[in-house]
Formats: structure tokens, sequence, C-alpha cells
């Protein structure tokens, strides 16, 4: 049977808070205390190689001042089934934990509801508690206070929800994902509907993960977006952090700009708080031990207003990290290269920055890696570096979703092969390796080349092809370099 997990001590030198890899945490919902700072989590649970969300519960962290790097944590706070007995267990997706009037805590919990018939069953419910670490009961043991039949019928996947108890006492709850976004007001009791469901419109964008809140008059909304383009996201999966703003509590909003840019995980959630007359961004990234896109890690940084302007804009928030290391010595020289491909510009759920990035992850997404669609000729990748290097080797990754030899969805190339810019471009000599297997590194030696642009040419069987990292070797091991601006076209004159 379940029961809470003693608190533990934790001192992070940097973001995220919690970064071994022995608990993960994701979806923050920061809420001040007297002096003290919470930030209600979930928790992902998911195996290295599963693309899911497996998520039991949710924990809490503490601080008394995130700047110093100190808090506790609370690994385990309350789960679905524990609260809701209409509650299915696990999916503890993301909550937030508001202090009412009363003095009491209530924990808005979107989960899945058992003996539904619903075409989608995830609702919200609503929990009381004396502290925010509970013990929580559920406020409204009837069912949930909002699903795709309650207070009334709608069609979205109703989570995410995020709640306001505005300086007049009047309560507002926000919730929606998928790009449907859905506001009310709430009774002073925290639970009764007071009005209808709004479709909430406005916030350019929007996909999920709102975060209401209010700031000298002015009421801002955060929230995840994933409009691929300069001003938001690289690629369809990924998530920026964005904001509108309103003079009322449910709108009408107004697009305001992005405040946070894409981070390590595909998803993004935000959570602001004022404490002791300083604001604070919590987010998620996958930037733990371990981490990944469904194994994130809460992060907390500093986030500054422009008053100058009107209404107030929300300054671009700087991500951190813990200090680590400088990289070792290495004969891939990769991170120094500009990245180029022959279907410029890549399909929108793919990116090129992942090919040297380092990164392979056991079960990737699209943004991991860069593909072209089934029918290219003979695709090519292309690095280009801003001085001349010596190579004599290179290491493949390939992803799949299609035996070798298919002609449809994502297969291993037939071959691959390397060239260098000399003039043009000319083969490499004396080749060895080249392998076309799935799961690990394909290796491929050659004679030393120096040259300052490098290319990998794909032969298909017809299907699409996709590479999660792309590995051009050194004769030695190199001292690390990060990529300067973007290196110049193969043919540019010195």
């Amino acid at each position: 049977m379940w029961s809470e997990a003693p608190p533990v001590a934790v001192h992070a030198p940097g973001n995220p808070i919690l970064a071994d890899g022995r608990s993960y945490s994701t979806d923050p919902a920061p809420v001040v205390v007297g002096d003290t700072l919470w930030i209600l989590a979930g928790r992902d649970e998911a195996a290295p190689d599963i693309d899911d969300f497996v998520m039991n519960e949710w924990q809490a962290l503490s601080t008394k001042d995130p700047a110093s790097g100190d808090w506790t944590h609370y690994p385990s706070i309350a789960r679905p089934e524990a609260v809701f007995a209409w509650a299915e267990p696990g999916r503890a997706y993301a909550g937030q934990i508001v202090m009412g009037r009363d003095g009491r805590f209530y924990l808005y919990a979107p989960v899945l509801q058992k003996a539904d018939q619903s075409k989608d069953r995830f609702a919200i419910g609503v929990a009381v508690a004396d502290a925010p670490t509970g013990p929580w009961i559920d406020a409204h043991p009837a069912g949930p206070i909002i699903s795709q039949t309650a207070p009334e019928p709608n069609t979205i996947q109703n989570i995410d929800p995020t709640v306001l108890i505005d300086d007049d006492g009047r309560v507002y709850i926000y919730w929606g994902t998928f790009g449907r976004l859905r506001g009310m007001e709430l009774a002073a009791d925290m639970v009764t509907p007071k009005g209808s469901e709004q479709t909430i419109t406005g916030l350019d964008g929007f996909f999920e993960a709102p975060w209401l809140m209010k700031r000298k008059g002015v009421y801002y909304l955060l929230y995840a977006g994933n409009t691929v383009g300069p001003d938001c996201t690289p690629t369809l999966y990924h998530a920026c952090i964005a904001y509108g703003a309103a003079t009322s509590p449910l709108g009408p909003w107004t697009y305001r700009g992005v405040i946070l840019g894409p981070v390590s995980s595909t998803t993004s959630h935000p959570g602001a708080v004022a404490f002791k007359g300083r604001w604070w961004l919590a987010y998620h990234t996958a930037d733990a031990v371990g981490g990944g896109h469904f194994r994130r890690s809460v992060a907390i940084d500093r986030m500054a207003f422009d008053d100058r302007v009107s209404p107030p804009a929300i300054l671009p928030v700087k991500p951190t990290r813990r200090p680590t290391p400088p990289p070792a010595p290495s004969r891939n020289i990769a991170g120094r290269a500009t990245a180029t491909a022959s279907n410029v510009p890549i399909p929108v759920r793919y990116w090129i920055k992942a090919l040297n990035d380092g990164i392979v992850r056991p079960a990737p997404l699209p943004p991991d890696m860069w593909a072209a669609e089934p029918g290219s000729a003979s695709p090519w990748l292309e690095y280009r570096f801003d001085t001349p290097v010596t190579l004599d080797g290179a290491r493949i990754r390939f992803w799949a979703d299609q035996p070798a030899g298919a002609t449809a969805g994502v297969a291993p190339p037939r071959a691959w092969r390397m060239e260098y810019w000399s003039g043009g471009w000319r083969r490499v000599r004396d080749p060895e390796g080249f392998g076309t297997g799935l799961d690990a590194f394909q290796s491929a030696s050659f004679a030393p080349v120096t040259t300052r642009c490098v290319r990998v040419v794909l032969e298909t069987a017809g299907a699409g092809v996709a590479v999660q990292e792309w590995e051009v070797l050194a004769p030695t091991a190199q001292p690390f370099r990060a990529a300067g601006p973007a290196a110049p076209p193969c043919d540019a004159k010195p």
C-alpha cells in the first residue's frame, strides 16, 4: 500500500535541482507558503527505452532561498488512486497547489477516471489538505469538477489545470492541451463551477501547460507553445514558453512573446511565482543523469519584467546549468561543424542540429534526428568547418522503423559513403567499414584527408532514411571546441 516517503535534504549547485538520476521531476508548480517556496512536481518513471509518460505520483520540493541551492525533497506526497476513489492509478500529470482563503491547500490534479465512457477519460479533481505535503483528501468526492461531461460537455483533453485566487477573492481556473484552452470561474468553495466554460483565444501557438498569474494589476498567462519558426521552436515536437497579457482574469488575451526557448526535453512546462521580492520561473529539462523526454527534471531561474512598457513585459529567461567539467579531448570533432543537408528546409518533425549534438537516445523522438522522406534520391549530409581539418574516420547512428530494403517508411540505407571537398566532391580513399546496422554506431575508416567540408551520401531503396548522430574523426584526440558562427559554403573563396 502506498505511503508517504520521508523528506531528503538536497543541495543543488545549479540546475536541475534533482540531477543524479535517482529521481526525475517534472511539470513544476511553485507556491509560496510564508517564508518557504514549494514546488509541486510530477515524477517521471519511464525506463530509458520507453517513449511514454509513466507517472504514478506527485512529489514536492521546498526551499527558503532558491539561490542557495538548498532544498528539501519530499519524494512522494500523493497518488491519484489514493486521493480520488474514482481515479485509476498512474497518469499523475501536471497539477497545481494553491492556498485557499481558508488557509488550507487545494491540489488541482488531472487524473484518469475509471469506469468512464468518455472518449477521453482525463478529468480534473480537487483535493484538500492542511499542509503542502498532505495528507490529501478528495474535496469533491462525487467526482471530477472538470471532465468531458462536467460541468458541461466538451471534447478536449482535460489536463494541465492552473488556478488563480484574485485580489478580490474570486477564483479562476484554466486548463487544456493540444492547442485547445478553456477558462472558468470557480465559487469561493474552490470546487464549484461559477458560470460556463470559456474557449480562450489570442495566445499564438498555444499547445499546453497554461500558468495563470497576476502582477501589478496585469494578468499573465504563460504556456508551452509549438509554433515552428525562429521565434519559438526549431521543430514541431519542441516547445517554447510564451505568454500573453490581459486586463481581466478571463481575457481577452493578447500574445506578448517568448520568454524561454526550447529546452533539452521536447516538452516544456512553466510555473512562475514571486518570492521574497523576486520572481522565479520553474520549468523542466532532460538535463539530469540519464534524463530524456520522459525522464525530466525541474529547474528554476530568475524572471524579470520590463516596467518601462505597458503592460510590463516579461524579459527572456536565461536558463542556467550546474557547473560541469570541460569535455575530454576526443577524436570526434563534429561538434565544431555547421551541418546542412540535401533536403533543406528540413521537414519540421526533424532537426538538423541533432546530428552533432553528442546525444543518442535509446528511444528517440523525431527532433533527435535528421531524416529524408521516402523517395529521396541519394540524400546527403554535410559538415562545414571554418578552417581545414584532417579526418580519417567516421561513425554514424541510423534509426529506422522498417527493415533494410524497404521502399516505404524509414529504413537503413543500402550503403553509404564519405566524400570530401577539394575543388569538387571526391570520394575518400581506402574505405573500410561503412556498415548499415541499427542499434549501434556504424564505424568507417579511410585514408586521411584535409578539407574544410565533408559529406556522407546515403543510398536508399526508396524508403526514407534517418540519422541520430554523425561523428567525424580526427587521427588523434583533439581538445573540445564549440562551434563558432555558421561556416561558409564549401566553394566559398578564402
